[in-house]
């Protein structure tokens, strides 16, 4: 049988990133963590963790994580049903353009928000899935449509995104009269994961970018855009007053990329986690463009 406290000091390693700030969470010492990490090892007979920087797990931890997450679900069932003062921990996955857009208002109007403490860990759209497969959180958006085991995905809608400049950087680029100078122009990326320049390339039959601008904050990438230093896709809903004001403009007029959202759950849904899907699908479908 299972012991529990051994599979939070698992999942407060993986979610924190190390030893030191699980024993921080969990209120014991580093020495504590390891030892019931180690406990649990030895009780299954095989490793949980990859001891990296940071700590990783093995498919056997992503495994035993993925059953805490169901169980904790199943948990605050009961805790919703008995327990009004109690307050939840919801870790989810977004992707940046989605919180910086339009998540604040879905999550406040939840009616069980006020419960719950939120914990919003920040990926890519392409590849925010990993940590629910992994285990890590309760919820995620992404734009993959398939759900890991033991869980359910519904569709939210469409975020569109365009490719933009500010003015002068397009004058500066010659970039509406020469199409291969977006190849040697500053390229805006989010991080190393965000493929979307690169499909705007691509779909106007080019190659990869050749230079580029890190830059993980979504209303930095835009604000980096409309200063000139660089070009990139940015979702519509985020930039509408920089377009009405003239600060950005289309590189390529008529161009768009929309990119599908949806929300994943795990199957053993609490009644607080059922009211918060519900809030983000009403407020998602309300604000985002219809999937065809």
């Amino acid at each position: 049988m299972l012991d529990y406290r051994l599979l939070e000091a698992l999942s407060a390693v993986i979610e924190t990133g190390g030893f030191e700030r699980a024993a921080n969470r969990l209120y014991l010492t580093q020495s504590a963590v390891s030892q019931r990490i180690r406990q649990l090892e030895h009780r299954l007979g095989q490793p949980v963790l990859l001891r990296t920087t940071p700590p990783r797990a093995t498919d056997l931890g992503r495994r035993l994580l993925n059953h805490l997450q169901q169980v904790r679900q199943l948990e605050h069932g009961l805790i919703d049903d008995t327990d009004s003062d109690s307050s939840m921990a919801v870790r989810l996955t977004v992707n940046a353009d989605t919180m910086d857009t339009w998540l604040a208002s879905a999550l406040a109007d939840c009616p069980l928000s006020e419960r719950m403490d939120f914990d919003l860990v920040v990926e890519d759209q392409e590849i925010g899935l990993r940590r629910m497969k992994n285990g890590e959180v309760m919820a995620c958006i992404c734009a993959e449509s398939q759900p890991v085991n033991g869980s359910l995905a519904i569709p939210l809608g469409l975020l569109r995104y365009r490719a933009l400049a500010s003015p002068a950087f397009i004058e500066r680029h010659n970039l509406r009269r020469h199409r291969d100078a977006l190849l040697h122009a500053p390229c805006l990326i989010f991080n190393h994961d965000d493929r979307l320049q690169h499909r705007f390339l691509k779909d106007l039959g080019l190659t990869e970018p050749g230079r580029t601008h890190r830059c993980p904050s979504s209303s930095g990438f835009m604000f980096m855009a409309q200063a000139g230093l660089g070009y990139g896709m940015m979702p519509e809903l985020q930039v509408e007053e920089a377009l009405a004001d003239g600060h950005l403009i289309d590189i390529q007029p008529g161009y768009h990329l929309d990119v599908p959202l949806y929300w994943h759950y795990w199957q053993t849904e609490s009644p607080a986690m059922a009211a918060l899907r519900e809030s983000v699908t009403r407020h998602a479908r309300r604000i985002l463009r219809p999937a065809d």
